[in-house]
């Protein structure tokens, strides 16, 4: 299990994790050997205990009408009484889109929409709520996709930038009341440096994909993977759009190509969940999931862990 999305509903800490599996795929730049075609659900009352329930699966890739292949990373939010599961997968052209299941419980099971969300594109959905309205974070580069787009418009063929030009952004947008559609068209994540200019492709703190979004003390927190550079890193600002001023390190390189996480406060403490390949012995595409507690200094900055050190 890998990429877990954390949050607390009816008092519990729920996990959505993509679920890792042994397909046989040889690695490459585009993750195909990332070839997951189920989620499952796990709870949990107290975080310390250890003790995890797994719900089973809760949504497959044969049930979805659209479906090419690779269920990617997910994430869940509440509202109204449903609960609306956000989840990319290959459409039959082999295109990210991101699609909606929706459920009566937690637990799921996730009954799928018929369609994509309309104009949706890349990897990576992370639903954060704010003073009652749904945002969605989305994107990730190379197996992602995001390098196909500009404006929200396919490109004629994939553009990188250079490492001295501008980052390519992440993506955030209004949900629409009814929680299955985008309610505008996204916008660019941007994250600047202490100078207020953009961070440039080359730099080792520049998006790649994860995107997670949370506040804390009236700051909004927008944290993020660095893919091929193996961090994972945070920026701040005033508002869900931002523009995010860059602030950090939150977690070091772990065991394992990809780092993925997620950030989420339970009973008063603060936690870290992400993953791992210690377990597999490394393979980066068996992964297994990870907890620890994440701390703040004085001034609201995170403080650091170093992802080789803790490998218990």
């Amino acid at each position: 299990m890998a990429d877990p999305s954390v949050h607390v509903f009816e008092d519990k800490i729920y996990i959505y994790p993509s679920h890792d599996r042994e397909s046989g795929i040889e690695e490459n730049d585009n993750g195909d050997h990332f070839d997951m075609n189920d989620y499952h659900v796990f709870s949990m009352d107290d975080v310390d205990s250890g003790e995890i329930k797994d719900h089973g699966v809760v949504l497959s890739v044969k049930d979805i009408p659209w479906a090419g292949r690779q269920l990617w990373d997910c994430d869940v939010a509440f509202k109204d009484g449903k609960y609306y599961m956000y989840f990319p997968l290959k459409d039959q052209n082999d295109i990210f889109r991101i699609g909606v299941a929706v459920s009566d419980k937690p637990y799921g099971p996730f009954i799928p929409e018929k369609h994509p969300m309309m104009g949706s594109y890349s990897i990576d959905p992370c639903i954060f709520e704010d003073k009652g309205k749904y945002y969605m974070y989305f994107g990730g580069i190379w197996g992602g996709q995001l390098q196909r787009y500009r404006d929200n418009k396919a490109l004629e063929s994939a553009v990188i930038p250079g490492n001295n030009e501008p980052a390519i952004h992440s993506k955030v947008a209004l949900l629409s009341d009814d929680m299955l559609e985008f309610a505008e068209a996204p916008k660019d994540v941007v994250i600047i440096d202490e100078s207020g200019k953009p961070l440039l492709h080359g730099d080792k703190h520049r998006f790649f994909e994860a995107s997670w979004m949370h506040q804390y003390n009236d700051k909004y927190y927008f944290s993020y993977s660095t893919g091929d550079t193996h961090l994972i890193c945070y920026a701040t600002g005033d508002n869900p759009y931002g523009p995010f001023t860059f602030q950090g390190e939150i977690l070091t390189p772990v065991v394992g190509w990809t780092t993925h996480h997620s950030i989420v406060e339970f009973k008063g403490k603060w936690y870290l969940f992400f993953h791992d390949s210690v377990p597999s012995g490394g393979k980066t595409w068996l992964r297994s999931m990870k907890v620890i507690e994440l701390e703040y200094d004085q001034e609201g900055k995170i403080k650091t862990i170093e992802g080789l050190e803790d490998q218990s």
